[in-house]
């Protein structure tokens, strides 16, 4: 049986022949398969290749984040039959490697299409897309699991609304038997973002909160200590001993059940995942005849989608990053609003984030070996206004350099929740939301220039962050 890697490199093969010209021909293949000295297609730039380039890379970046999320599903499905240290710290690994695939499709948000609009029917609905349950976050962990007494950064909205969803707190959708008798799909949808978008119950982050736990900063303690230390959550593996070593935390002795039903709560949101990832590439898929990669590419909506493409670079990169991911978390020292907060992997989001933008605008794309490449926004800009595009790019650029120097903090042991701990003018921080402030002038400035019409790229966030600019 062929992966589905495999699987889209043969797709991919055969479309670039079919059309002629479509994008970069190695980057179809990965380093391993590919020759020195594979041709290069280029393609004129026009809007409607743009588009085309841009619709290619989200199949692929879906592709991708399908495939790796496949892999951690079969990870965790290995992890609750066998629990170890050494499963479930492969576990933790195979998600580490699935968010870094999907965090770069991210700027396919703020704009009509799938990840927003995908209703479970099948129909484009504005609004019920599978988004909220494959990223929502902050996650609702108290909705879920047990949690510890007196969790800062705290918000009683959770408890509020796991009370009016029924459940009784402190109990919660695992440990309660009576609300919850059986966990399956059914029955933990109504929880995705029941009554509070503060208690998202699904996707990454409660996969990443199931298998590492609050970050309660403990090291080898058994309490919260100040200042934060560089560990993330400590969930011990006890917590699937589906036997009598049962816990809910170390030294927190449990029935068997409840791990079993943990076990059971991690393998179905990991199966709706892919579900969900499955049916966006489904969606973007180019052989498709009715999909949405079928309308996007549509020669008479080559401007409309131009317009989102813009209009998605704009907003996540200055409402949803620069202001609801990064600010907030910045300017209230609020550990509870970093992105992933368990795993102290919010340093990676950022910087994916910033890589996805960047993508859409020279039009290119990579992930372990696959590349594709094709016109993007720039080459477009430098018909229309060379120095404008230009200007654009740096600012792009100067983004991802600041996003570098989080990430590499973070990598060298100073995660982000302690960054942000340094206070609200940690130099590094504010600068990146300069950046992304100030790129987003600038694609305000491209959007005028290729006469396009979008949304408003600041009406995803009330934070005031252009005085940082």
């Amino acid at each position: 049986m062929r992966s589905f890697r495999q699987s889209r490199l043969i797709w991919c093969l055969i479309f670039v022949l079919g059309l002629g010209v479509t994008m970069f021909l190695g980057g179809c293949e990965s380093d391993d398969d590919e020759p020195d000295d594979a041709p290069v297609v280029e393609l004129p730039t026009t809007r409607a290749n743009v588009v085309r380039t841009n619709a290619n890379i989200a199949f692929a970046g879906y592709a991708d984040a399908y495939a790796t999320a496949a892999d951690l599903k079969i990870a965790i499905d290995d992890f609750v039959k066998a629990p170890t240290e050494m499963s479930l710290q492969t576990a933790r690994m195979a998600w580490l490697r699935a968010r870094e695939a999907y965090q770069p499709t991210e700027v396919y948000r703020f704009r009509p299409g799938p990840i927003e609009d995908l209703a479970d029917n099948g129909t484009m609905v504005m609004g019920e897309g599978p988004e909220a349950r494959i990223n929502g976050w902050p996650l609702g962990e108290a909705l879920i699991d047990y949690v510890a007494d007196g969790i800062p950064d705290g918000d009683p909205g959770d408890q509020e609304s796991v009370e009016a969803a029924g459940i009784s707190y402190p109990d919660n959708i695992i440990s309660d038997t009576a609300n919850v008798p059986t966990i399956t799909r059914d029955t933990i949808m109504p929880f995705v973002e029941f009554n509070d978008d503060r208690n998202i119950g699904t996707g990454y982050h409660a996969i990443e909160f199931l298998l590492w736990g609050q970050d309660l900063n403990e090291g080898d303690t058994s309490r919260w200590t100040t200042p934060r230390d560089d560990t993330p959550g400590q969930r011990p593996v006890s917590d699937y001993s589906q036997n009598a070593g049962c816990t809910s935390g170390r030294g927190n002795s449990q029935p068997a059940m409840i791990c079993t039903r943990r076990a059971t709560y991690l393998k179905v949101v990991a199966e709706l995942l892919v579900h969900d990832l499955q049916r966006l590439v489904d969606a973007w898929n180019p052989n498709g005849t009715s999909n949405h990669y079928a309308s996007y590419t549509a020669e008479d909506n080559a401007n409309a989608s131009l317009a989102g493409m813009l209009q998605s670079m704009g907003r996540m990169g200055f409402g949803e990053l620069a202001g609801e991911r990064i600010n907030i978390a910045r300017a209230n020292n609020s550990q509870e609003d970093e992105h992933s907060c368990f795993s102290d992997n919010t340093h990676r989001d950022i910087l994916l984030n910033v890589v996805g933008i960047q993508n859409q605008y020279l039009g290119q794309y990579s992930f372990e070996g696959d590349r594709i490449e094709g016109p993007g926004v720039y080459d477009l800009l430098m018909a229309a206004d060379p120095e404008l595009a230009e200007d654009l790019r740096m600012a792009i650029e100067d983004s991802i350099i600041k996003a570098e120097v989080i990430d590499a903090k973070a990598m060298a042991g100073k995660p982000f929740d302690q960054q942000i701990e340094e206070g609200p003018e940690n130099l590094d921080i504010k600068g990146l939301i300069a950046a992304l402030v100030r790129q987003t002038a600038l694609i305000e400035q491209a959007i005028q220039a290729l006469e396009l019409e979008t949304e408003d790229l600041e009406q995803d966030t009330e934070e005031d962050i252009k005085d940082l600019a």
